[in-house]
């Protein structure tokens, strides 16, 4: 059902998953449905050859982000740093790292960006500075007021007199304590993470405010947004008391998961402070006043219900790692089955609130890319499925042409995660792989650089895995890409009711469908062998023929092939996206340019709505 009032679209849908039906009445804003790109600066594109990605960089490629058609950018730190942890570890908050540009750089971009109607957000990394910022050298120098800008702690004696930390606290990079003795200070610091990232005191209103003249500076400079970095961990329990052992297995003394944190991460005070910036940037918006919503988006890896409790707290889209993580956010997951697929669906969907945005992530800096977790003929079905379900996808940059892991030695390793461990272990930690420069095309260092050495090695197979490549192919993961973006921007692929099913047990299949509007159905054999399905229980239509819309690299059913959908045979890994036979609703992931037929699909919908 549509209806207008005061000229604006209220859009009411029902969403129905598994019986159960979630209604949901709201004119839609841009962060709602918006795909957001992430790029991680030093591995995108380097303008001046030294082997390190730039703003500059960042700037002359995008357009290949308008090519794909996406509206929204991410940019992880970019910001004063050691670069201890690549630019996680902050010097300076409200200036840029000179080896990235200036801020003059920083403010072409937004602006550059502007013109190709891309809004830009920030990584905001609030848990933790860098002990080389201002603010932690005079906190350690006990300087009014930054006194107790940090988590300090004297410490504990021993009966023989002997100085320990006042617990058991582990870091997050598997270092051991999460406690650091300063001689000059005479005190322990808390650091969450790396010895050299410092945890701010987040009792401490002088921070508080700190946080928010932060917040306001980069708002000021036209970006739309925050994702918010390491939500979890900004409050500690006031007592300090120990963690309990996890139990869990494979871990030693010194591993983050060696104990259960209860004391450490998810404490309900950090959810207050998300609130707290949720509303000063919505102050923001209306002192402004511009028609722009400003919205945040926030990190965590958790079990589902505390990560969905930061809808509740002002987060208008907190990420959901359940395609990456564990059913606890701890351990890298693949989905096996198709019903690990839909179960995983359907565990978001259900859990969020009913005025909730979904969102899907399948790759990051921080995560081994997709194409490797799930192998490369899973590309196009993974594109496929999470974007053209409801909500925002967020993409990271390169698994749009599927990049896979680089191999990186012991030698050439430079995450603090893996550094902190061994030769023998840590390629279980490390999170360089997944961070190599981006491939455009098969020049010197993939087209990244103009220089043969790089920050991080160029994957070796750049040569015929790289996006020049396949802009040049008839069909590749790139042209799908793009092809299913532009499904997506359809109405019915943002408004359209959601219907899925597991078929025959490998087949998970959905179908959106909005009233008056072409539906779109999806359609992946999760499994290894051939398998033939009937889909007459996926659409509420009667439509018999259905029309090839999509198919994945390698299929042998062609792009605009009609296939009967009592009986349809799918290959092992084939991904298909389907309409009724009707339409004249065809993108073929083929072709560069937007067919005909797809143009006045979008424009019909767009008139119909």
């Amino acid at each position: 059902m549509m209806t207008v009032a005061s000229g604006r679209l209220i859009v009411t849908i029902g969403i129905i998953i598994a019986g159960l039906a979630i209604r949901v009445d709201s004119e839609k804003q841009w962060w709602q449905t918006t795909t957001l790109y992430q790029i991680y600066p030093q591995s995108f594109k380097d303008s001046d050859g030294n082997g390190l990605g730039d703003l500059n960089g960042i700037t002359s490629k995008l357009e290949h982000l308008n090519d794909m058609g996406i509206e929204t950018v991410w940019l992880s730190p970019f910001f004063k740093s050691p670069e201890v942890d690549n630019g996680y570890d902050v010097s300076d908050y409200i200036d840029v790292n000179p080896k990235y540009g200036t801020l003059e750089d920083f403010d072409n971009l937004v602006a550059r960006a502007k013109e190709l109607g891309i809004k830009v957000v920030l990584d905001y990394v609030p848990n933790h500075t860098s002990t080389e910022h201002e603010w932690f050298k005079l906190s350690e120098a006990r300087v009014a007021p930054y006194t107790d800008y940090y988590v300090w702690h004297e410490g504990i004696l021993d009966a023989n007199g002997t100085r320990r930390p006042p617990n058991n606290w582990l870091s997050v990079f598997n270092s051991g304590s999460a406690w650091q003795w300063s001689d000059k200070r005479q005190a322990y610091y808390l650091h969450q993470f790396e010895v050299r990232q410092a945890d701010l005191n987040f009792t401490n209103p002088d921070v508080l405010q700190e946080t928010r003249n932060i917040l306001t500076f980069w708002l000021d400079r036209g970006i739309a947004g925050y994702r918010i970095d390491s939500a979890p961990y900004l409050f500690e329990d006031a007592d300090f008391r120990d963690e309990p052992l996890s139990g869990l297995d494979g871990y030693t003394s010194n591993d983050y998961y060696y104990l259960k944190h209860l004391y450490t991460k998810d404490l309900i005070e950090n959810y207050n402070v998300i609130q707290m910036w949720r509303d000063h940037i919505d102050n923001y918006n209306s002192k402004v006043n511009d028609g722009l919503q400003r919205a945040m988006f926030t990190e965590a890896y958790a079990n589902i219900s505390m990560v969905v409790l930061y809808y509740d707290y002002g987060s208008q889209i907190p990420f959901n790692f359940f395609f990456i993580k564990d059913k606890d956010g701890v351990n890298l997951d693949t989905k096996v089955t198709a019903s690990d697929v839909k179960n995983t669906v359907d565990m978001w969907m259900n859990n969020m609130p009913v005025n909730g945005t979904a969102n899907w992530v399948i790759g990051n800096h921080d995560n081994s890319r997709a194409a490797t977790r799930y192998g490369t003929n899973r590309v196009d079905s993974l594109n496929f499925i999470l974007l053209l379900l409801p909500g925002v996808m967020t993409v990271y940059n390169g698994d749009e042409i599927g990049m896979t892991d680089t191999y990186i030695s012991w030698e050439e390793t430079q995450d603090p995660q893996a550094c902190s461990t061994d030769p023998d272990r840590y390629q279980a930690f490390s999170r360089d792989p997944e961070r190599t420069p981006f491939q455009w095309d098969d020049s010197t260092s993939a087209g990244f650089s103009t220089n043969s050495t790089t920050f991080l090695p160029v994957n070796t197979n750049y040569r015929t895995l790289n996006l020049a490549a396949q802009k040049a192919a008839d069909k590749s993961y790139y042209k799908n890409f793009q092809a299913v973006m532009r499904l997506r921007n359809t109405t019915v692929a943002k408004n359209g009711n959601l219907t899925s099913f597991v078929i025959k047990n490998q087949i998970f299949a959905f179908s959106r469908e909005l009233e008056g509007h072409d539906p779109l159905i999806v359609v992946v054999n999760w499994g290894n062998t051939s398998v033939q399905a009937n889909f007459d229980k996926l659409l509420f239509n009667d439509n018999q023929r259905l029309k090839v819309i999509l198919s994945n690299v390698g299929s042998n059913i062609e792009v605009g092939s009609t296939i009967l959908r009592s009986s349809i045979t799918l290959a092992p890994h084939a991904a298909l996206v389907l309409t009724t036979s009707s339409s004249g609703f065809l993108c073929s992931g083929s072709m560069i340019l937007l067919q005909v037929s797809c143009l006045i699909s979008v424009f019909r919908s767009f008139f119909n709505s």
